[in-house]
């Protein structure tokens, strides 16, 4: 069972990473709505992910209070070593790929903020940021 639910996990992890790929090339040229219809599928993935997740750690737990005199690695066969290390992989591989959306959707947000603030200059009152009353473009005159 802890196979294969190492498998499903797996699966799980390359579709974050290809999805999250798409989400890194639809940013470079600006298509957002893609990514935002991605955004509901991505949700699923995660939870799913974290659902198999949760069944590998209780797979785990109960293979160790089944055999508590013997370590870990021993209560493991070759498939399951190689399918947790490349879960290590994969993890390590999808961190990498949001580090550099992470990125992007920064740059994108302070490129927006950039342009919304030379269109309407704020100021702080208080803790609240306001628009600027000597704002020019938004002056009415009679």
């Amino acid at each position: 069972m802890l196979t294969h639910h190492l498998q499903n996990t797996l699966t799980d992890l390359d579709d974050l990473i290809l999805l999250t790929q798409s989400d890194i090339n639809d940013i470079k040229v600006a298509q957002h709505d893609p990514q935002f219809e991605r955004l509901s599928i991505k949700e699923e993935k995660i939870k799913s992910f974290e659902a198999k997740k949760a069944m590998i750690d209780y797979e785990i737990s109960s293979l160790m209070s089944t055999h508590p005199d013997t370590e870990l690695p021993q209560l493991l066969n070759a498939q399951q070593h190689q399918l947790l290390e490349e879960l290590k992989v994969k993890l390590s591989a999808l961190r990498d790929v949001n580090k550099e959306y992470a990125k992007l959707v920064v740059i994108v947000s302070n490129l927006y903020n950039t342009f919304l603030e030379r269109l309407v200059p704020t100021e702080m009152d208080g803790y609240n940021k306001v628009a600027s009353k000597d704002s020019t473009i938004l002056q009415v005159r009679v």
